[in-house]
C-alpha cells in the first residue's frame, strides 16, 4: 500500500469512528459543504467507489460532468446512514476514481469533508501532522479544487506544521485552516490572519 493510500485508508478510518458517534440529528444538519447535510457529504465520499470505466461515464453523462458529483448522492440517497457507514467501513481502502494518483484524490476529498462534517457539527480535532504536510501541496495545483485563483499572488504559511506556499501579502494560521480556506469554505477565515487576508476573504 503506498504513503498516501494508506493515508487515506487512515482518515477514512477516523470518518467512520467520528460518524459513528452522531446522532440523527447531526447527521441531518448541513454541512459546510453547499446544500448538503452531513448524510449527502458521507454519501459523497463512498459515491464513486467501485465504479469502473463505464460507470464513471454514465455518471458524468448523467450529470454532465459539473453535476457528477450531485447525481452520485442523489443515487444513494435511499440509503440509511447505517447503511452508508457500513458502506465507508466496506471501502477504507479507496477504490476506482478515488484510488487515482496512488490515493490522493481520496486523501485530499476525504480530508476536506471529514473537515466540512467536523466544523458544522463543532467538533474540531487534529489532523495528523504527517497527513497534513502532504496535503497541502497536493492543493493548489488542483484546478478542479480552484485553489489557485484564490491564493494568487498571497503567501500562505502555516503555524502548526513546516509548509508555505506562494509570494506576496502573507496569509498564516493552522495548516488545516488554509486547506480548507484554499478549497473555498470562508468557515476557515477566522482562524487565520495576515496582510493578505482582506484578499483572501475578498475572493472566498
Amino acid at each position: 500500500m503506498s504513503d498516501l493510500m494508506r493515508m487515506a485508508y487512515d482518515e477514512r478510518a477516523d470518518l467512520a469512528d467520528l460518524l459513528a458517534d452522531l446522532t440523527p440529528q447531526e447527521w441531518a444538519h448541513p454541512s459546510l459543504c453547499t446544500r448538503w447535510t452531513v448524510k449527502d457529504v458521507v454519501a459523497h465520499v463512498i459515491s464513486y467507489e467501485g465504479l469502473g470505466a463505464l460507470g464513471l461515464a454514465r455518471r458524468f453523462a448523467k450529470g454532465w460532468v459539473v453535476r457528477a458529483n450531485q447525481v452520485g448522492v442523489d443515487e444513494l440517497s435511499a440509503l440509511s446512514t447505517d447503511e452508508l457507514l457500513d458502506g465507508l467501513r466496506s471501502h477504507l481502502r479507496p477504490s476506482g476514481l478515488t484510488a487515482g494518483f496512488g490515493g490522493m484524490i481520496a486523501l485530499v476529498d476525504g480530508t476536506v469533508h471529514h473537515q466540512d462534517i467536523r466544523r458544522a457539527l463543532h467538533r474540531p480535532r487534529t489532523i495528523p501532522a504527517d497527513r497534513l504536510v502532504r496535503i497541502l501541496p497536493l492543493i493548489p495545483g488542483n484546478a478542479r479544487l480552484g485553489a489557485g485563483r484564490r491564493i494568487r499572488g498571497l503567501t500562505l504559511r502555516a503555524t502548526d506544521v513546516d509548509w508555505t506556499h506562494g509570494s506576496g501579502p502573507e496569509v498564516t494560521g493552522p495548516g488545516e485552516a488554509l486547506m480548507m480556506a484554499m478549497t473555498g469554505r470562508p468557515a476557515a477565515l477566522d482562524d487565520l490572519s495576515g496582510p493578505g487576508k482582506p484578499t483572501l476573504t475578498q475572493r472566498l
